[in-house]
């Protein structure tokens, strides 16, 4: 189950790592997400959201988030490393 909360972090919270570091949740390939399914998505709430975006893509249920897009800033759940 999702809620609204869920929905907001999909068009906010960026990918933390390999190819697609930085893109947006909701905007992942769906090609990327379904080798997540054979591969096994991330654990915790990551691994969650990625899946919810692939159900969201299935179902062709994009236009549903573009109310929360037109009002959410993307942010980044990323740490970036500081060299000295």
């Amino acid at each position: 189950m999702f809620d609204k909360t869920d929905l907001i972090r999909l068009i906010s919270n960026t990918m933390p790592f390999g190819k697609y570091q930085g893109k947006i949740l909701m905007d992942l390939p769906e090609e990327y997400l379904l080798w997540f399914v054979n591969k096994g998505f991330p654990e915790g709430e990551l691994g969650r959201l990625m899946a919810l975006a692939l159900e969201i893509r299935i179902n062709g249920l994009e236009d549903l988030l573009t109310p929360l897009r037109q009002s959410v800033q993307p942010t980044s759940n990323t740490r970036q490393e500081t060299r000295h």
